[in-house]
């Protein structure tokens, strides 16, 4: 035994006790041989041994690729070694194995030890088990991913309301497919079943959906041909409902003919051709009551069971419901609008055309009741020399006030062809009434006019409803006697009242409509009403009717319905130049009467404005409204504008066919109507919602000589003649 003193003592026993602290720290500790290129491990401590679960003794004199693993990352075992090999420190964290075979996450500080001479001689490696601190922040690297994902989702999804918002836009359904695209997967597309399967930017709102076994695309069966195929047809049997949802589509395979599934794959391999998609995952728009069309998409990652990502799924179907039940309610909306307009304009009638009678009506329903109401007028020639007037309105703004309108206007028409006074048909028509139990409240103002001698007489009863307004020179009398309860409530004798008329009287029929508004009390507007015709010089019924509604109407808070009467005062008016708002408007029927009554309006408007070659105009005017009412759909709208320097003609009606400039009809008279349009005017046209609105421009220009006018007069007078516009492409 070699007994230590002094300085080597002390050393010696420093030395031992780093020895045993190696053993007893808690930090595993592997020591490496240098000089060996394969760097045995020639120690280790016990926190080593508790960490990896290697003795010294499993692993002295074998390499520390002991510990890798097949998840290990070789390129952070290819630094250390690089950083080793150049004499370097160096960490870093690599998942490394125990004994077991279960990895860890090992953090590992590699530092090189010197000799006196200053060469590496060996390598200490410290490492410590980071794998709960690995572990914990890659949960919460992924709770951070979650909900950046969720947000982005729903931000995709805010902005696909917000289209659906929009759905009659004809881009919408390309919008969201977009969106879609830009947002959670690589490609979308939608697909409604309308007349069978077709790609789809927009909605026909107007579009009945497919029945079921409908076939699509080229070789579609023809009409009473049944054939079945064989084999099965995945896509019809997503929109019939009776497959699983989603569906994969491979677009490798083949199916049957004059099926779903062979156009959609033959569709999808065309737009898809520059993709390399073989699989394409199909969700179904389902409406109400039906599959209404599909929506193909192709993911980015195919991790779920059914080929998309759990929460990209979750969107698709948020988003494919979501389009389904707003093309149901879009195409419901559709269909209730057409239904509501189509009643309503059923039950309006036309304006009459009365001899020796000046009459204009407007009818402007509430926007926000879908066009309909119960607000409504008649005009009827009785007889040759009687004319009646009523004007009424049924409590509502639905069908079932437009469908009571109806009914009442059908019984006063019968019993004013029936009974002569008013108060009468009032009487008469509140014992039908009360038989047929209708369930809505309703008032009119009933009036004739009768001709006598070169002068007329009124004679008039009210059930409810606001007085009518005589202005005679200026000043406006609320015709305000004979009045009763609302129509059904009568009970008793209704009255009549009567007046003389002068010529240049002025009768205007309203309802509360015109005058009422929520910052105007119905009494004030009365008020305005009267202010307001006393200071009007117009001497036509429509220019009387404009300035009325320009005065007071800015915005219609309900439903408006207008009939002014004038009786034209003949020694007068031609000396007259009134100053009134420089615009008319007509609605008339689509039938060969209109075209005179468009003729008449000129020349009243003519006079009206005192403008020169009124009979150019009048010629135009007929000309086009002769096209609308042989080519056209539904009522004319004629309007008339007097723009600074000449006037303007504009013609509406629901045929959306442009006109078409002919040179005339082979083998008949006529034919030439828009060439006379093109001599006298300038003119073009414009497609509308519903239809199209044809105009012309009056210039000074006669027409070249008496045989042209000659051919004109035909088209002038009714349809069939003088009409050179070609509709045929409608």
């Amino acid at each position: 035994m070699v007994n230590l003193s002094g300085p080597d003592a002390a050393a010696a026993a420093l030395s031992e006790v780093r020895d045993r602290a190696l053993q007893a720290t808690g930090a595993a500790f592997m020591i490496t041989d240098a000089s060996v290129p394969e760097r045995p491990i020639v120690w280790v401590n016990d926190a080593f041994t508790r960490t990896t679960g290697y003795t010294l003794a499993q692993v002295r004199g074998r390499s520390a690729n002991v510990l890798i693993g097949p998840e290990t990352d070789l390129s952070t075992i290819a630094a250390f070694s690089a950083a080793m090999s150049a004499g370097r420190s160096v960490s870093g964290t690599v998942v490394s194995y125990r004994s077991t075979g279960q990895p860890f996450w090992n953090h590992v500080s590699l530092s090189p030890i010197h000799d006196d001479a200053g060469r590496v001689t060996h390598w200490v490696a410290n490492q410590v088990d980071v794998t709960d601190e690995v572990m914990a922040s890659a949960a919460q690297r992924h709770e951070v991913e979650v909900e950046r994902q969720a947000r982005h989702e729903l931000g995709v999804l805010t902005e696909i309301s917000s289209l659906l918002m929009d759905l009659d836009d004809p881009q919408t359904l390309q919008a969201i497919a977009d969106q879609l695209a830009g947002g959670i997967i690589d490609w979308a597309g939608f697909f409604l079943n309308d007349g069978g399967l077709h790609a789809a930017a927009g909605i026909d709102v107007n579009a009945p959906p497919s029945g079921r076994r409908r076939r699509h695309g080229p070789g579609a069966p023809r009409a009473g041909e049944r054939r079945r195929p064989h084999g099965p047809d995945p896509v019809q049997a997503l929109l019939d409902g009776a497959a699983e949802k989603p569906v994969d589509l491979d677009l490798t395979a083949t199916y049957p003919d004059r099926t779903a599934s062979t156009w959609l794959v033959g569709h999808l391999r065309e737009v898809l051709s520059d993709r390399r998609v073989t699989t394409v995952v199909l969700l179904p728009l389902e409406g109400r009551r039906r599959v209404l069309g599909l929506l193909a998409v192709v993911p980015r990652s195919r991790t779920g069971s059914d080929g998309l990502a759990s929460s990209t799924r979750n969107v698709l179907e948020l988003t494919v419901r979501r389009v389904g039940l707003g093309i149901d309610n879009v195409r419901l909306y559709a269909r209730e609008h057409a239904v509501a307009e189509t009643l309503q304009r059923a039950m309006l009638p036309q304006q009459a055309q009365v001899d020796g009678v000046d009459v204009w009506t407007y009818y402007s329903p509430n926007t926000d009741h879908a066009q309909i109401g119960g607000d409504w007028y008649d005009v009827l020639q009785v007889s040759p020399d009687v004319v009646a007037v009523v004007i009424g309105d049924v409590v509502g703004h639905d069908v079932e006030a437009a469908a009571a309108m109806g009914q009442l206007r059908s019984v006063v028409r019968a019993f004013a062809y029936e009974l002569a006074t008013p108060g009468l048909v009032l009487e008469r028509v509140d014992q039908v009434v009360d038989g047929m139990t209708i369930p809505r409240a309703a008032s009119m103002v009933l009036m004739t006019l009768t001709h006598r001698s070169g002068t007329w007489h009124l004679e008039y009863s009210r059930a409810g409803h606001l007085p009518v307004m005589l202005v005679r020179d200026g000043h406006p009398m609320l015709l305000d006697e004979a009045g009763g309860s609302m129509i059904g409530f009568g009970g008793r004798p209704r009255s009549t009242a009567g007046h003389d008329l002068l010529p240049g009287d002025v009768l205007v029929f309203y309802t509360d409509g015109l005058i009422e508004r929520r910052d105007r009390p119905l009494r004030e507007g009365l008020v305005a009403l009267q202010d307001l015709a006393s200071g009007i010089t117009a001497i036509d019924a429509a220019g009387i009717g404009e300035d009325l509604i320009a005065g007071l109407v800015d915005r219609a808070e309900d439903d408006i319905a207008v009939v002014v009467v004038r009786l034209p005062d003949h020694a007068a008016d031609g000396a007259v130049h009134a100053h009134s708002r420089s615009a008319r408007r007509w609605v008339l029927p689509s039938e060969p009467a209109s075209i005179g009554r468009a003729r008449h309006a000129v020349l009243r408007t003519g006079r009206a404005w005192n403008l020169s070659d009124v009979g150019s105009a009048e010629l135009v005017a007929s000309e086009l409204v002769a096209n609308a009412v042989l080519h056209g759909w539904g009522p004319i709208s004629l309007r008339l504008f007097d723009t600074g320097d000449g006037l303007r003609i504009e013609v509406e009606d629901a045929n959306p066919a442009p006109p078409v400039t002919a040179d005339g009809h082979p083998g008949r008279v006529g034919g030439y109507g828009m060439r006379i349009v093109e001599r006298l005017a300038d003119w073009g046209w414009r497609p509308l919602p519903k239809g199209k609105l044809v105009w012309a421009r009056m210039r000074a220009v006669e027409l070249a000589g008496p045989a042209e006018r000659a051919g004109s007069a035909g088209g002038a007078d009714g349809p069939g003649e003088g009409d050179g516009t070609d509709h045929s492409a409608g």
